[in-house]
């Protein structure tokens, strides 16, 4: 119940009950506002107040004339409703009982007398008032054919309402049997018919007797047939379940009676139907015999039995497999690269190994499936790739995701013992392809769980053994498959997490990641006419260019997949299909100049290199899974003992190569022209920003070693020059891994020359023909010749100790 302000200026005004008693309407009345609730003329209900305006408009009631003005809040939820959040309509009551209850509330017991419309209100300090006029029916109503025909219809309609199972009250359906007046009876019925507020309160504000008697009875009506339809679905309902249980009791008959005749049962259908399946079935000689020996078991079992039930599932499974089906190979070399290339944009590696695949498939058809195993980043197309290779070759394609598998059943299958037993996840899958050499992907195997359940990793060391696979035992089925027909792929983020039992049954196929070319045209050729379409835009609509996608590329993504890119355009696409949408028909044209306004500001911020050159800072690249980054090694001495600072969270494979860069240099300072003394009058400090990204590793040995060399010897280091690689005591640089991801960092950044150890030379065919161009690569083997690359001015070496080493 809720409460509102009203006021008014009128005459009072008088209405006659039932009984001819006159009473007077006093033109203001104290308001009270109910939620959920419309009351009617001659309609008594208990009301339950709890606002301290209601309660004061219920005391000022009570020490006057009793009367209260009852109107309804439009919206239930408003504590505070204003003028507008009431209906003008109400209808005034005579509040014959009060109870305070406990809680504060008040209870009273209130009886409708007539309606009054709102012409004023107003708002005191505790409580609402309002200025009403009386809607006055008329005295006398005309009483004909029609209005008497309507009143019969109402109250045959109560009483049908009634025998349909509508909560009514006798007393009602008596008052309604001797209730003459039309508008009284419409009152009576729409206070009995649960009304929802809004055509409750259209109901209370008809005037006319006959009309409101009218709508009434089209509520009444409309009421009736709800009952009745929910009668019949409750009758229908009913009537299925004793349908049930009558054929239930039948069956049970017919099966005594065939019995007693000796004639064949369900059962005995079903049997002939797994003998005729068999017959029909090529499979291995101990396949068929399992089958003939649960046959032969189901025979002799009672068919209401549980284990009954789950010999049948088993059946079901068993001829459901495609022992013997296969799909055949696509061996046409040429359109199958064709398929590769239209789905993918570099990868060549992996196209040549399911080319391969195919050129011995045509010679010989005995060769088994391989075993390839995709490691790389998110979003590089690890997933899409297998099912590219599927539609290359031919094939059906499975993927199941095996990250977070904890149970050894999930692989291997559950031990018929229960109802609930079904096989594992790989005969599942072999079931939905339909045939016995699908395409099978398993994605996230790096992420496969251990526990008291078993080891999914180490059950699956028999699943991609090719040496093994070709007699699987599920342990549902309890016969040899034979798996060597499949093609498994499974896909990992990372390597290490990998069993090495597990990780040496796959063949390991790196997807570091894309170039910025590369992920330009797989922008143009794939992800944007995806996203197009997928929005319903067409070319007609929006004009993506190629300055537009390496903008999002270098300022709004940082990753080795596309993943993100994808995100950005599809972004871009949802912005054009709201201005399409709301009427514009013109070309939006996307460029590397309007792109921040749909984008936003840059997410990323590109590497930039130093805009001079400076002693003491050296420009090194790391690794990272987006394809790599540049840092700047900072070092600096100052007055001390010769201690050895290193800020920037570094680990402690770093630290270990700031000690050694440090021992090194101390070793050779002559051979340098470095005083001695420097050691022991000067502390060192080696910095590198960006400290809340942890760094560690061991190829920022011969950048920290050049920081120190330049900040002994006050000579400058080259600013466009990037180097890696790590350093012995003795001077050597070791070669280091992720050399593409590092040389892809530094051709983002604009470095010219790149210092790499000799032995990397080799990880150069990897890197893309177009950056082999643009950086000159210096390779070394000792760290004299990083000195030599990196600074600006030659060190003066002494020959003596150069000759003495």
């Amino acid at each position: 119940m809720a409460e509102k302000d009203t006021n008014g200026e009128e005459p009072i005004e008088e209405i006659v009950d039932e009984k001819s008693q006159k009473l007077q309407i006093p033109p203001k009345l104290p308001v009270l506002l109910l939620r959920d609730i419309v009351v009617f003329p001659y309609m008594i209900v208990p009301l339950f107040v709890g606002r301290e305006k209601s309660k004061a408009a219920i005391d000022l009631s009570l020490a006057s004339h009793r009367m209260i003005l009852l109107l309804t809040q439009k919206d239930m939820e408003i504590e505070e409703p204003g003028r507008d959040d009431v209906y003008d309509v109400g209808t005034v009551a005579m509040i014959m009982r009060m109870l305070k209850l406990p809680d504060g509330r008040v209870r009273i017991l209130a009886q409708g007398l007539v309606r009054a419309k709102v012409e004023q209100f107003e708002e005191t300090a505790s409580y609402y008032e309002a200025a009403i006029r009386v809607l006055a029916e008329p005295d006398t109503v005309e009483k004909t054919i029609e209005a008497e025909a309507l009143l019969r219809n109402v109250r045959s309609g109560l009483e049908k309402a009634a025998s349909l199972g509508k909560s009514l009250a006798p007393e009602v359906l008596i008052i309604a049997a001797n209730v003459e007046e039309p508008g009284r009876l419409a009152d009576l019925t729409a206070s009995n018919l649960e009304l929802k507020v809004p055509e409750a309160q259209e109901m209370l504000e008809v005037v006319d007797p006959a009309a409101r008697l009218k709508k009434a009875y089209e509520l009444l009506s409309r009421e009736i047939q709800l009952l009745d339809v929910q009668s019949r679905i409750s009758s229908e309902a009913k009537g299925e379940m004793d349908k049930m249980q009558r054929q239930y009791f039948l069956r049970q008959q017919m099966k005594a009676i065939q019995k007693e005749l000796g004639e064949g049962s369900e059962l005995q259908e079903e049997i002939k139907a797994y003998q005729d399946k068999l017959r029909k079935l090529k499979v291995a000689g101990e396949v068929r015999e399992e089958l003939e020996k649960q046959i032969s078991r189901l025979a002799q079992m009672h068919p209401e039995s549980a284990e009954t039930t789950v010999l049948r599932n088993y059946l079901d499974w068993m001829f459901a497999l495609p022992w013997d089906k296969s799909t055949i190979d696509n061996l046409d070399l040429k359109k199958a690269k064709a398929i590769l290339d239209e789905d993918h944009y570099g990868l060549d590696k992996v196209k040549e190994r399911i080319l391969e695949y195919l050129g011995v498939r045509k010679l010989s058809k005995k060769i088994k499936g391989p075993i390839l195993c995709f490691v790389g980043p998110p979003g590089v197309g690890k997933t899409s790739l297998g099912k590219s290779i599927a539609r290359a070759l031919g094939r059906e394609f499975i993927r199941i995701s095996l990250g977070g598998v904890h149970d050894e059943a999930e692989i291997r299958g559950h031990r018929r013992t229960y109802v609930g037993a079904l096989p594992g996840r790989i005969i599942q899958g072999l079931r939905r392809a339909g045939s016995n050499n699908p395409v099978f992907m398993m994605d996230e195997v790096d992420k496969i769980g251990a526990d008291f359940r078993g080891d999914p990793s180490s059950a699956l060391l028999e699943v991609l053994d090719p040496e093994q696979n070709y007699s699987f035992r599920d342990h549902y089925l309890g016969v040899p498959f034979d798996l060597s027909k499949v093609m498994f792929i499974t896909t990992a983020n990372l390597i290490d997490p990998i069993q090495p039992a597990f990780r040496d049954r796959m063949e390991i196929i790196s997807l570091p990641g894309y170039t910025e070319e590369e992920k330009l045209r797989i922008a143009e050729r794939h992800l944007v006419p995806k996203q197009v379409k997928e929005h319903a835009l067409t070319p007609r609509r929006i004009a993506i260019t190629e300055g537009a996608i390496q903008r999002i590329i270098n300022q709004y993504t940082r990753e080795a997949g596309v993943r993100n890119l994808e995100r950005e355009i599809a972004s871009l696409c949802r912005k054009v299909a709201r201005k399409v949408a709301e009427g514009r028909r013109t070309l939006t044209r996307l460029t590397s100049q309007n792109v921040e306004t749909y984008l936003g500001p840059p997410k990323i911020f590109k590497d930039q290199l130093l805009k001079a050159d400076h002693v003491g800072t050296t420009t090194g690249v790391a690794w990272t899974e987006t394809g790599g980054e540049i840092l700047f090694v900072e070092a600096t001495k100052m007055r001390g003992k010769g201690n050895l600072m290193l800020t920037g969270s570094l680990g402690e494979v770093m630290k270990e190569s700031a000690q050694a860069a440090l021992s090194y240099i101390r070793t050779h300072a002559d051979e340098y022209g470095i005083s001695g003394r420097l050691f022991s009058d000067f502390d060192f400090h080696i910095h590198i920003p960006e400290g809340a990204i942890p760094r560690d590793g061991p190829s920022a040995g011969v950048t920290m070693a050049t920081s120190l060399v330049s900040i002994c010897t006050d000579v400058k280091v080259r600013r466009d020059i990037a180097m890696t690689g790590e350093i012995t005591l003795r001077g050597n640089v070791l070669p280091v891994g992720g050399v593409k991801e590092k040389v892809l960092a530094a051709q983002r950044a604009g470095v010219l020359h790149m210092i790499l150890p000799l032995p990397n030379k080799k990880d150069l065919v990897d890197i893309p023909k177009y950056i082999r161009t643009r950086i000159e690569f210096l390779f070394v083997e000792e760290i004299g010749e990083v000195f030599r690359h990196a600074l600006v001015a030659p060190l003066r070496v002494k020959k003596a100790a150069k000759a003495s080493r």
